[in-house]
């Protein structure tokens, strides 16, 4: 731990959570201009999707490895090149040649986006206690909640002022002032954290995630053939066989297994896919069961409010709340989305699909970084970078698989089935929690 003065932590933590406010701007723009850049740019129609799949894959796959060297690192400097990376690769991707060239440098920025969320995490958690982390995060959650729900208006208004390069542009000034805020900073390098770490294991944890989350992408409504994400499963199988052989060898694991003993770790992670999951599906079904019901443009725009706009202004009341009662404001947030899924599935009547968002939302909003700050109150400081990114990199493997496999059961049984496997995954989560979290949070 880091004995910083009070400026320089709140420094810290200002720069984080500035950047933090990229990465969801960073994806929802992308995928709203998928479209205008397609029609525009000279390359093959087939290549548009990778805009926002080469950067999902490339930060799932950088993400273990870039938390890993945090730790090993000067972590605000590490954290201010992963800044001046997706910085540079925006500004590059507005004067795109062609879809190729933007593709490829969505992929560079992938991985300057994972370096930006494991050093941010990394330096975070090096200079916060465990218990002030639940605090931070509430804060983390705020920003991260606000971005998610802002994210597609500000694309759209970016794209009506400037066009699909504004769209690049704007994520990449932000990251800059993050990179600026680091400066006069102190390094934050751990001298007892040796140097040396299984690198082979970590390339290949990133080659497996990597592969099953753009399989999993591939196959969500792109019209790539079968065969493409076929393919992409074999790799992750194969890349993943050889990852329990080189980390049976290994003297320092790339994956820190032991983080994964501690139930409470194991559990919080879970819960906060499940709501993610929930997130992204009520974002697709939800407009859907709306059109169904032939529901205005109005109360559409109403219930998606009541939806993310909580996510927004709740979290900082959820980090109190959390202080005294973290694992039932959990477990009962879980419990009321698995119940507004179970009533989708007798009624979809527009006051229904108005309260259902309301409860989906509300539970978000209280919730918005609670299970985060609870497991990582369990990470030691010095590895700080290693314990988020595995982490993140469990929520985003459960919140892909919720949407994957609501998408498929939604094309066989219509869209408010998709709401049941998201409320099946709360379900679960729930239990999980309930049963494996210890009584008394941090």
């Amino acid at each position: 731990m880091f004995a910083l003065s009070l400026r320089q932590r709140r420094r810290v933590l200002v720069a984080d959570l500035i950047s933090t406010a990229v990465f969801p701007l960073a994806i929802t723009g992308a995928t709203a201009i998928v479209p205008d850049v397609s029609a525009r740019l000279p390359g093959a129609d087939a290549l548009g999707p990778w805009i926002v799949l080469a950067y999902n894959g490339l930060f799932a796959a950088a993400l273990l490895l870039a938390g890993a060297s945090a730790d090993r690192t000067a972590r605000t400097r590490f954290f201010a090149v992963g800044n001046i990376v997706v910085a540079a690769t925006g500004i590059l991707s507005a004067f795109a040649p062609d879809l190729p060239s933007l593709v490829a440098l969505r992929a560079v920025a992938g991985v300057g986006a994972a370096m930006c969320a494991a050093g941010g995490s990394s330096m975070v958690l090096a200079v916060y206690p465990p218990e002030e982390r639940p605090r931070v995060y509430g804060y983390a959650g705020a920003v991260l909640g606000s971005s998610l729900a802002l994210g597609p208006v500000v694309a759209q208004a970016l794209t009506a002022v400037g066009g699909w390069p504004l769209v690049f542009v704007a994520p990449a000034a932000v990251a800059a002032v993050a990179a600026l805020t680091t400066l006069g900073l102190p390094g934050l390098r751990s001298p007892e954290v040796p140097d040396g770490f299984d690198r082979a294991g970590a390339v290949l944890f990133g080659l497996t995630i990597a592969a099953a989350v753009t399989a999993l992408g591939l196959g969500l409504g792109t019209g790539v053939p079968w065969w493409g994400p076929g393919a992409l499963v074999l790799v992750a199988a194969a890349a993943a066989t050889g990852l329990v052989r080189v980390e049976r060898r290994a003297s320092r694991p790339a994956i820190p297994v032991d983080l994964l003993r501690i139930p409470a770790y194991r559990a919080y992670a879970l819960a906060t896919g499940a709501f993610m999951g929930m997130l992204v599906v009520g974002l697709t079904v939800l407009p859907q069961l709306a059109a169904v019901r032939d529901m205005g443009p109005g109360e559409a725009a109403v219930m998606l409010s009541l939806l993310t706009v909580p996510s927004t202004v709740l979290p900082l009341v959820a980090a109190r709340l959390a202080r005294r009662a973290a694992r039932p404001l959990v477990t009962t947030a879980l419990s009321a989305c698995t119940a507004t899924a179970l009533v989708l599935q007798v009624t979809d009547h527009p006051a229904v699909l108005l309260a259902a968002a309301g409860v989906v939302g509300l539970c978000l909003g209280l919730t918005e970084g609670v299970p985060d700050g609870q497991a990582l109150t369990h990470v030691p400081s010095q590895r700080g970078g290693a314990g988020a990114a595995l982490f993140s990199t469990a929520r985003m493997s459960v919140e892909t698989l919720t949407l994957a496999a609501a998408t498929g059961v939604m094309a066989a049984l219509g869209p408010a089935s998709g709401m049941a496997v998201a409320g099946a995954m709360c379900l679960l989560a729930g239990f999980v929690v309930r049963r494996t979290a210890p009584s008394r949070d941090a």
